[in-house]
């Protein structure tokens, strides 16, 4: 019977593997598979993207899901591939720069966590805000790639949020 082994690796280094992953996913195959795993992902479902062979020639498996709750507007595979090409963007900028990304964890799951860039995009006069968010846990038996759309409000500036109105 196979045991997991748990092992460490650099955030760098898995941040390049879990953004070379969605690219190859959904900005560079083609339009109908990818589509077809974004309609998998709208519905609730997590996707089995691929097994990466590790320098220990164990092997991970790595799974993406979409959480769109906080979505504005009508989520279609066009804004959903907008929001992730601005995400790849910005994860490649800061990797190839070397800058220290910030990593936010579930107090209760360590093994739970949200990187700390986003990706802003306008659809139809909607802000939309995506961020990479990953769970590792043992349990789990692979590596879920979360792609998670918060509320776009809380990334406002405060001169943006509309003023109380003075009472006549």
């Amino acid at each position: 019977m196979a045991q997991n082994q748990s092992q460490t690796i650099p955030r760098d280094k898995f941040l390049t593997i879990a953004v070379n992953l969605l690219y190859k996913a959904f900005l560079e195959s083609r339009r109908a598979e990818a589509k077809n795993v974004f309609r998998d992902m709208a519905a609730g479902r997590s996707v089995h993207l691929t097994n990466v062979q590790m320098e220990d020639r164990s092997q991970v498996r790595f799974d993406v899901a979409l959480d769109h709750t906080e979505f504005r507007g009508k989520l279609n595979f066009g804004a959903f591939r907008s929001s992730l090409a601005m995400l790849v963007a910005q994860l490649s900028d800061a990797l190839r720069a070397e800058k220290d990304i910030k990593v936010f964890s579930d107090e209760n799951n360590p093994d739970n966590v949200i990187f700390g860039l986003t990706a802003a995009t306008e659809e139809d006069g909607e802000v939309n805000v995506m961020v990479l968010g990953v769970d590792s846990s043992e349990t789990r038996g692979s590596i879920e790639l979360r792609l998670q759309y918060l509320d776009p409000e809380q990334f406002a500036p405060e001169s943006e949020v509309a003023p109380a109105s003075p009472q006549a």
